[in-house]
């Protein structure tokens, strides 16, 4: 997987945010990407012609749209990156409905993927990595659901790993936990909660976490996890500005 040319990546939620980053860096490193989404969005053209983006407008959280997508593209790597803004609200003043929101929505696309990913199966050698959240690990109190949506993302890509493994298929599955950043729609929203719940300014609260993280950022770090050996690569990574760390 160190060459991406001809291969074919599919990026769940690529219209906007990290996943538009993560889309344009596989076909900036020469994959064909079909890039789905519920809204159409326009991507670079790849210098020199490297790789393509093919746009697939279509609700990732439908249970028909992972299996049909997969027989139809054949991928060998699926990046997972869609969900829900939560509602930025102190837990007295959410209702079920918007505490719930990214468990039927984040939950239910990586259930529905993953599911498909090892019924299809994917061709030996694929990668899959599910986009989770830093909040999987520190919680979000002002997010509602969020935080254990997050982290039941990451606990059901290490299922589907195990079931792989048990299967003897040759599929290499990954959580890359993000940090927060202003520069999505998602962070910007939580940023400005959580500085207004501490009393201070966004500059202040976003001054403390270092080094932000950036689609571009995001969208090279994964494609060096999938040209990683698979023997090298871990269940599970916090990704900050500075790049990817190994979780325990």
């Amino acid at each position: 997987m160190s060459d991406l040319s001809g291969k074919t990546t599919i990026v769940v939620g690529a219209s906007r945010g990290l996943g538009h980053g993560i889309a344009t860096a596989f076909a900036g490193a020469g994959s064909r990407v079909v890039a789905v989404s519920r809204t159409a969005a326009p991507f670079p053209e790849p210098a020199g012609g490297a790789g393509s983006t093919v746009p697939e407008l279509a609700d990732a959280g439908d249970p028909t749209v992972a299996g049909s997508l997969l027989d139809r593209y054949r991928p060998e790597v699926v990046v997972l990156a869609a969900g829900a803004s939560p509602h930025m609200r102190p837990l007295q003043h959410q209702t079920w409905e918007t505490f719930s929101v990214n468990w039927q929505t984040d939950v239910r696309i990586a259930f529905h993927w993953l599911r498909e990913a090892l019924l299809t199966p994917l061709r030996p050698g694929s990668r899959v990595i599910v986009v989770s959240s830093g909040a999987a690990m520190a919680g979000s109190p002002l997010s509602g659901g969020y935080a254990g949506a997050k982290a039941t993302q990451r606990f059901i890509t290490g299922y589907a790993q195990d079931e792989a493994n048990r299967a003897g298929l040759d599929i290499t599955f990954s959580a890359v936990l993000p940090r927060i950043t202003p520069l999505t729609e998602l962070g910007r929203s939580a940023a400005r909660a959580y500085a207004a719940r501490d009393g201070r300014s966004e500059e202040e609260y976003l001054k403390q976490m270092g080094p932000l993280l950036t689609p571009e950022i995001a969208g090279s770090a994964m494609v060096e996890l999938v040209r990683a050996e698979a023997a090298s690569v871990a269940p599970g990574y916090l990704l900050t500005g500075a790049g990817l760390k190994k979780l325990p």
